[in-house]
This record gives C-alpha cells, structure tokens and sequence, in this order.
C-alpha cells in the first residue's frame, strides 16, 4: 500500500471508530502495543557455555550465546518486552573461579536485562567480590529485604524499580533468602535481613499506592515450596494481597507452567520458575483489557535453549 491509500484507509478508518463511539486511543491499548512479554531466568549459576556432551539429560542445553539469540527473535516480534532474573548468577563453572562474575554481568547487560535480584550464591566471593562486580553490570539489581546500611555495598541496591512498557506502570522489587546457615559470615558481614512478607507488604503498598503501579512483580529468591514453616513463593503469595507475579529462584524448580496461588482479598498471584542454568527462558504474555488496570495471562511459555 502506498503512502496515499494508508493515508485514506487510516482516516475512513478513524471515522468508522468515531461514529462507533470508541476512540482511537482505546482501539490502541487493546492493540498489540497493549501486551506485554516478560522473559525470565533463575540461577544461571556462571552457566556461559552449553551443558557439553556427556552431561546427561541437559547434554547440549543452556548457553547464552544461545540465550541472546532466543531474546533478540522475541524482542523482534514484540514490542514491550521486560526481560528479568531471581537471582544466584555466581557459581558452578570456571568461568566464576577464573573472571568472579565479571562475564556473567558483561554477557547479561548485552542481552539487555532490565533488572536482577540478589541470590545466597552471589556473595561467594563476600561484600568485596559483589562489589567489584557491580560496574560490569549495566542493570539495576533490586532487593527490598536486606538492609547494607552497615557494609560498603550501602546505597548500592534498590529495592524496586517501576518500568513503563504497554502504556502501564510495572512495578518490580526483590526478595532474598536469610542468609544466616546458608551463607559464611564473613561473606554477607553486617547485612541485615529483613522479613520478606513484612517487607512485600510494604513494596505493594508504596507500587500500588504513590507510584501508581498497574502490575506488581517480585523477584524472589525465596525457594518455590518447603514442608517446614520456612518462608517460601508458595507462602508469600498466600499471606499478601497485591503481587500479580512471583518469579522465583534459589530452588531450581521446573515448572511446566505458572501456578495460581489465592491471597488475602482473593487477590490472584501467579508463581514461576524455570529450573537452572539457564536450560530454560520463562515467557509470560500480559494483556491489560480496555478499562481495566488488573493484567491477565494471554499465553505461557517454557522455552528451551538448545541449538537452532
């Protein structure tokens, strides 16, 4: 169609909308400009490489050049992409032992990562370790419930951050295991840990409330489910009203698909996790209806990374 006709058929067209009564700007929001793609990971664990032969069941899976190409097809087809990780980057292969994390961050801010959270593993190189890493990362690490006020990573972290994609406000924060028995002393110092259901009660508040969040997400590195009273995804999302989406880590839970936990107010709160290593890329699609704040799942994807 040349640049005449468009021009032709784009105003019949407004007049056709117009004398139904509906205005551009709704046609619009229940476009595909209105959908939004978030793609996730969890504890990729210094995984650079494929699994290489001999590995088994993930022989020849994972790898983020892989990764990156996967992303960048995605990012081709959709417009509003949020691309996010739960945390534990650092440690399982020599990449860490050789560069501490250097290539891990470097690699990631390639691949555009719009935000991270902090997972037990990414301290095992202590305070000083995270700290030297943290300029090769061009993307915010948000976590809300450990207090660095007393280390020399204080004033480094955020605790969430909102991101506007699909004409609407996401709001993002993060979640931390303790790290007591978990972690060496000496490797989180006096970082203080704070508790995550008190502390997601007040991310939602303040995203729901002063910063007019239409979404709610949480990085957590809580763990997906324990038997024992130990917090987890699974509890979080039973006792505070308001999150519409936990991405979770720490556990390497493989999930066919997210999982819908009830809350407080009958707030409805979808669970996922994609396993480790970076064998899998989460895909969730959002649509947000006309007149409506509240986002509701399109579509839900496990993507293998494996060879083309």
């Amino acid at each position: 169609m040349n640049r005449r006709d468009f021009l032709k058929n784009t105003a019949l067209g407004a007049a056709s909308v117009s004398l139904l009564g509906v205005s551009l700007p709704a046609m619009a929001r229940d476009s595909k400009g209105a959908r939004l793609t978030i793609l996730h990971t969890n504890d990729m664990h210094s995984r650079i490489e494929p699994f290489p032969e001999g590995s088994g069941q993930w022989a020849g899976l994972g790898g983020m050049a892989r990764r990156a190409a996967l992303i960048e097809q995605i990012r081709q087809q959709e417009p509003n992409v949020l691309l996010l990780d739960s945390g534990d980057i650092f440690q399982g292969t020599p990449y860490f032992n050789f560069f501490g994390g250097e290539l891990e961050y470097k690699l990631m801010t390639q691949m555009g990562y719009d935000a991270s959270t902090l997972g037990n593993h990414d301290f095992d190189n202590g305070l000083e370790g995270l700290q030297k890493q943290l300029p090769n990362a061009g993307f915010p690490f948000l976590i809300a419930n450990y207090d660095f006020s007393q280390t020399i990573l204080a004033g480094r972290f955020q605790p969430y951050k909102v991101f506007e994609k699909a004409g609407h406000r996401i709001g993002v924060f993060g979640l931390g295991i303790e790290m007591a028995g978990l972690v060496s002393d000496r490797n989180f110092g006096a970082t203080k840990y704070l508790d995550p259901v008190a502390t997601a009660t007040d991310m939602v508040a303040k995203l729901r409330g002063p910063e007019r969040c239409d979404m709610v997400i949480c990085l957590s590195h809580l763990g997906y489910k324990y038997e024992s009273a130990k917090i987890d995804d699974r509890k979080l999302a039973a006792q505070v009203s308001g999150i519409d989406l936990i991405l979770g880590g720490h556990t390497h839970t493989f999930m066919d698909a997210p999982e819908p936990i009830v809350g407080p107010n009958a707030h409805r709160t979808l669970i996922n996790q994609v396993g480790w290593s970076g064998i899998n890329l989460g895909r969730l699609d959002y649509s947000f209806a006309h007149g409506t704040r509240q986002p509701t799942v399109a579509s839900s994807a496990v993507m293998p990374v494996r060879a083309a």
